[in-house]
């Protein structure tokens, strides 16, 4: 079993405490220092500072009392953010009417790259958005196969 894997076998009770989800763990290098991040989220996506505080609190001491990590670290529990990227089929299907940003693999109706709007429907693979194209709404539908990036995005 990897670090990471261990690390996560030792958190998951607190997470479970908290009723928060793991969305992502990872070692980020900042210049000289290693920072653990742990980026949690509840179930809708809604984060906040003081359950990540808490959660801190309660993981530091496990990954203390454990001795996972045998270098020096910081530890980090944060939200994933507002613009989290969505990472999985089921990720997609729990923002349905959300705003969202994805960027395609090649050009989607000869002439879209990119695409930010409303999450219409996902069903069968096919995703369809409903965007602002100047002053008329459009809707694309596109595979998933045909993402390269997708994730929230900021409604302006």
């Amino acid at each position: 079993m990897n670090d990471t894997l261990k690390i996560v076998e030792a958190i998951q009770p607190v997470l479970n405490d908290f009723d928060v989800q793991l969305y992502d763990i990872k070692i980020v290098n900042s210049g000289k220092n290693k920072i653990l991040q742990i980026a949690i989220m509840n179930a809708d996506g809604s984060m906040d500072i003081d359950t990540c505080a808490d959660v801190s609190e309660k993981i530091s001491i496990i990954l203390d009392e454990q001795e996972l990590i045998n270098f020096e670290y910081f530890l980090e529990v944060c939200s994933p953010g507002a613009e989290r990227i969505l990472k999985t089929k089921f990720d997609v299907e729990n923002v349905i009417e959300k705003h969202i940003y994805t960027k395609f693999k090649h050009l989607v109706n000869n002439k879209l790259i990119e695409v930010t709007g409303d999450l219409i429907s996902f069903k069968d693979d096919e995703l369809t958005v409903s965007y602002r194209d100047k002053a008329v709404t459009r809707k694309v539908s596109f595979k998933w196969d045909d993402i390269d990036l997708i994730r929230l995005a900021v409604k302006f």
